[in-house]
């Protein structure tokens, strides 16, 4: 007598097909999953938390250094936490998107509860960390940025013009947060900077997305958009950040160090211009892909970092 006949291996769709995905993939797999979830590329944005540190000069002070260090891994785990809330709660709406459909949590490889509970427990664990470690004012930060997400998340990615101004505020909470972690001031001139150089990445976003709709995700906030709205927002941006920059090279320093920052203005510049250029051909949808892969704004970003980062060492 002949035996059963195996069981056919459950495709990758077949498992998605669930809410809570439906099949039991093996533990390495599961793991992969989980980390992809996590999106270990978008981490690059905590390097923010290097800003503050860097313009005061004290990025090569081992106590400063490992401040900083820790900051940056609290805010990765953070972010891999709310980007697992986030993959859960939108798990339906992925699934009927033809590019997100094969995240990880819509596609059922990691299990809807699985992303909720352990997103849930990073989320948890990056401030207590920090409380652990005795650094009230990196707990604090990183308590705002997780309200800020979450709010974002359940509610304000829904509102035009709110869903800009939260992700933008996500950008500047970073930037802070290595700069309080280590008890160093924050200048007025670094928040406005900062915070005007988030505003016109997220509209650049924004306006990529909405130029290229396979992108957009089916953001309901993308149907209260215009691409022309979003031009007038980055004009906006860019405008005020390219002056208060000068303003900041050009003003604040003296010797040596302003023929540098001087020089500077010119990658700062150049830097914004070949941004709108990658956003006209909807290309900025991800940011962080452009600091990956686009070599001009690399060789642009990394002259920028050498002409401040002398200016710093002789100023």
């Amino acid at each position: 007598m002949s035996g059963p006949a195996p069981r056919p291996r459950a495709g990758r769709g077949e498992r998605g097909a669930a809410a809570g995905g439906t099949g039991t993939p093996g533990t390495p797999a599961l793991a992969r999953g989980v980390l992809a979830a996590c999106r270990p590329r978008q981490w690059t944005k905590n390097l923010l938390v290097l800003a503050a540190p860097a313009l005061a000069g004290r990025i090569a002070d081992p106590a400063v250094m490992g401040w900083t260090a820790l900051a940056f891994a609290l805010f990765c785990v953070a972010a891999g936490g709310t980007y697992l809330l986030n993959d859960a709660v939108d798990a339906a709406d992925d699934r009927a998107h033809e590019r997100k459909r094969h995240r990880p949590v819509a596609s059922g490889l990691v299990p809807v509860p699985l992303a909720a509970g352990l997103g849930a427990v990073l989320v948890g664990l990056a401030p207590l960390a920090a409380l652990l470690a005795q650094n009230l004012r990196l707990a604090a930060v990183l308590l705002g940025y997780l309200a800020l997400t979450v709010l974002y998340t359940l509610w304000l990615k829904n509102l035009p013009v709110c869903d800009i101004v939260a992700v933008a505020g996500c950008h500047v909470l970073r930037a802070l947060a290595g700069g309080l972690a280590v008890g160093l001031p924050i200048t007025s001139w670094f928040l406005v900077v900062v915070s005007l150089g988030a505003l016109l990445v997220v509209a650049g976003k924004r306006e990529a997305e909405l130029r290229n709709p396979a992108s957009g995700g089916g953001r309901a906030a993308l149907a209260h958009y215009t691409t022309g709205y979003l031009a007038q927002v980055r004009a906006m941006a860019s405008g005020a950040v390219v002056v208060t920059y000068c303003l900041w090279a050009l003003d604040e320093h003296t010797g040596a160090a302003l023929g540098l920052y001087t020089a500077s203005i010119v990658p700062f510049v150049m830097i914004v211009l070949r941004l709108h250029l990658l956003v006209e051909r909807g290309v900025g949808e991800e940011p962080e892909e452009i600091a990956l892969r686009d070599r001009p704004a690399q060789v642009l970003l990394a002259g920028l970092l050498v002409l401040v980062g002398l200016g710093v060492h002789l100023g």
